[in-house]
C-alpha cells in the first residue's frame, strides 16, 4: 500500500469508529433523542429519518468546510442553521414529491432535522475547522452511526410490537424494498407497549446499557496484562 494512503486510510478509520461506536451521536453523545424516541416505532421510519439526516450531515458538513475561510466568527452560528435549514427544505421537498408516503409517516420530523443539536454542533466543533475531506467523512460516520442506532431501535419496538421487520418499507421506500418486509411473527396480536411512546424510552434504556456492557468486555479484553480496567 502506498505510504501517502495509509495514514489517510487510519484516520477515516478513526473517524468511522468515532461516528458508528465510540462517539456515537445518540449513544455516546445522547443527542437527538427526541426524533429518535418519535418515528421508530417501526425499522423502516427509522432508516427514512436516518437517510435524510445523514444527507443534511454530510451536505452540512461539505458546505461549511467549503465556506470556513470567509464565514467570520461573529456570524457562523446563524450561517450554520441558515445552511442546515435551506439543506432540510431541500430534503423535505424532495421527498414529498418523490417519497411521499415516506413524508407523510415522517410529518413533522423532516423539517424538525434543522433542530438536531448533532448537526450544528459537528458543523461548529469539526466541519468549520477542518478540510473538506475529513468533514464529509465525518458527516457520513456520524450520519450513518445515527441510521444505525435509528433502525436498530424501530427493529427492537417493530419486532415485539408487531412481529414484523420493515413494515410497509415499499409503500414507503417504493417497490424496489419489497424484499425487505418480513413477518417475522404470523397472526400475532402485538405488544402493544412497544409501539407507545413508554417502548421506545425502555428499548433505548437497553440499547444504551448493552452498549455500556459490550465497552466494558472491550476495554477488558485489550487491557494490558495486570492492569485493572475500569469500572463502566
Amino acid at each position: 500500500m502506498n505510504l501517502a494512503i495509509r495514514p489517510l486510510l487510519q484516520d477515516y478509520r478513526r473517524l468511522f469508529r468515532d461516528g458508528l461506536w465510540d462517539n456515537n451521536v445518540v449513544t455516546g453523545q445522547l443527542l437527538a433523542l427526541c426524533p429518535l424516541l418519535a418515528v421508530t416505532s417501526t425499522a423502516t421510519n427509522g432508516l427514512g429519518l436516518g437517510l435524510a439526516t445523514t444527507f443534511v450531515l454530510v451536505a452540512s458538513g461539505l458546505l461549511v468546510s467549503l465556506f470556513r475561510g470567509i464565514i467570520t466568527p461573529e456570524v457562523r452560528i446563524p450561517v450554520f442553521i441558515l445552511l442546515i435549514a435551506s439543506l432540510v427544505t431541500l430534503v423535505d421537498l424532495v421527498m414529498h414529491a418523490y417519497l411521499y408516503e415516506m413524508h407523510k409517516a415522517l410529518g413533522l420530523f423532516i423539517p424538525l432535522i434543522v433542530t438536531n443539536c448533532a448537526i450544528l454542533g459537528r458543523a461548529e466543533a469539526f466541519a468549520s475547522r477542518q478540510p473538506v475531506h475529513r468533514a464529509v467523512a465525518d458527516g457520513l460516520a456520524m450520519g450513518l452511526g445515527f441510521t444505525l442506532i435509528l433502525v436498530l431501535l424501530g427493529a427492537v419496538r417493530e419486532i415485539p410490537g408487531q412481529g414484523t421487520l420493515f413494515a410497509d418499507a415499499r409503500l414507503l421506500l417504493g417497490e424496489g424494498f419489497a424484499w425487505m418486509e418480513l413477518i417475522l411473527i404470523p397472526d400475532y396480536r402485538g405488544l402493544l407497549l412497544m409501539i407507545l411512546p413508554p417502548g421506545a424510552f425502555l428499548a433505548l434504556g437497553f440499547i444504551l446499557a448493552g452498549k455500556r456492557v459490550l465497552d466494558a468486555r472491550l476495554a477488558a479484553h485489550t487491557a494490558p496484562e495486570g492492569a485493572t480496567p475500569a469500572t463502566p
